[in-house]
């Protein structure tokens, strides 16, 4: 057998032609940001979720962190959402200046990408959801497969909404720069201050939620000062030394939670939602990046490195929407027979932790089985006929009763 008919060569081969059909102006470097940001996603999720077999046979989740305090640094490697959100505001910015419709028309078409697979994961599981019960699947293990499947969808609503504000984030860049980002910084400050100061007993519950929109835009509008030009080197060195001393701050001085994930049984959450923590990481992550820039384009101008990244930007509401699938794609079954290391058992030895990672390549595998069919969801939706109308209300439905059902409202 010749090379170029070998796995081998055919894998050289096609990756040398997505590198020919790649147009000279493409970023790779963000690109490979995306790429990595969105790895760091299923990664995160599949190493640090875990469940517990009861004996009703049902499925509960459970967390390594509970009983693994050392892990919490895991999470400021896996967490690389300050990434994606620096990236996608540069991505935007982008495709906003190139565009040569109504700004409306612009948003309408990126919000339509973002909900399309939302919707259709959504759908799918609610009659995944009917099916299972009738196959008798406890309904313990149902709840905590659509909280698990739900759990990701949050952040695509959140930056579905940044996204609707991109053509503010990008006037607020031209006019201040990198500083255009303070103000977000600032204000999560102030409500991290009202909320675990001495009078935190008696701060309101919602306070936390201001957080939401400012804390996540943080590292959005850093990617639109950084898409204009405006975000140099000399700044992304004042990100990664400041953000790196307010980090080490807050851990020490302020005793803040050292995981970026929430843990079961912690009063206090760095994530849900952000607290001035993840700021400080996004900040360090955004500056190392900007850095590393050109570096990473000329790692990608090799054909092999390159063609990966390519598939997994194709991919990328695919993995997103579908990755707690894949895991609970090998859990489920699994819990009707014996416990099973790294899976059904308690994540709370060694073992367990040696034992998951075993499990990654499975659940690699499974999500890549799934996506292969789950990525038809991310088309466009078919011609506004009755019939088309038709199914897209049936699966609007379907998407609102398992979301009811995840969140406890059914």
């Amino acid at each position: 057998m010749t090379a170029t008919t070998s796995p081998g060569g055919r894998l050289a081969s096609l990756a040398a032609k997505i590198d020919a059909r790649t147009p000279a102006h493409r970023e790779r470097a963000i690109d490979g940001l995306r790429a990595i940001a969105l790895l760091a996603v299923p990664l995160g999720h599949w190493l640090l979720g875990g469940f517990t077999l009861g004996d009703d046979g049902a499925l509960r989740n459970a967390s390594p962190l509970s009983s693994f305090g050392f892990l919490a640094p895991m999470s400021w490697v896996l967490q690389m959402l300050g990434i994606f959100f620096l990236v996608g505001g540069y991505a935007s910015a982008l495709s906003l200046s190139r565009h040569t419709g109504s700004t409306a028309h612009w948003i309408r078409r990126r919000l339509a990408r973002l909900g399309r697979p939302v919707i259709g994961v959504t759908a799918v599981w609610a009659a995944l959801i009917a099916a299972l019960s009738a196959a008798g699947v406890p309904e313990t293990t149902l709840r905590t497969g659509s909280t698990l499947v739900i759990q990701p969808l949050w952040f695509v609503g959140v930056y579905a909404v940044i996204t609707a504000l991109t053509p503010l984030c990008v006037r607020a860049a031209r006019a201040l720069g990198p500083w255009s980002a303070a103000p977000l910084l600032g204000s999560v400050a102030v409500v991290d201050f009202l909320r675990y100061g001495p009078w935190a007993d008696s701060a309101p519950s919602w306070l936390s939620l201001l957080n939401l929109l400012p804390g996540w835009l943080f590292a959005y509008q850093l990617g639109t000062a950084w898409a204009g030009g405006r975000l140099t080197r000399r700044h992304a060195r004042i990100l990664l030394i400041g953000g790196t001393a307010l980090f080490a701050a807050l851990l020490l001085l302020f005793h803040y939670p050292a995981s970026m994930v929430g843990v079961p049984g912690e009063a206090r959450t760095n994530s849900h939602p952000p607290s001035l923590l993840v700021l400080a990481l996004a900040a360090a992550q955004s500056g190392a990046a900007i850095l590393l820039r050109d570096r990473i384009t000329r790692l990608l101008a090799r054909p092999a490195l390159w063609a990966p990244v390519v598939i997994i930007n194709l991919s990328a509401m695919t993995i997103l929407c579908w990755h707690q699938t894949a895991m609970l794609a090998a859990a489920v079954p699994a819990s009707f027979t014996t416990p099973l290391a790294g899976l059904t058992t308690a994540p709370d030895s060694l073992g367990w932790i040696l034992a998951r990672i075993a499990w990654l390549p499975v659940f690699a595998l499974l999500l890549t089985l799934i996506g292969r069919y789950a990525r038809v969801l991310e088309s466009p939706w078919p011609s506004d006929t009755t019939a088309a109308r038709a199914r897209r209300a049936g699966a609007g439905v379907l998407a609102a009763c398992f979301t009811a059902f995840a969140l406890g409202l059914s």
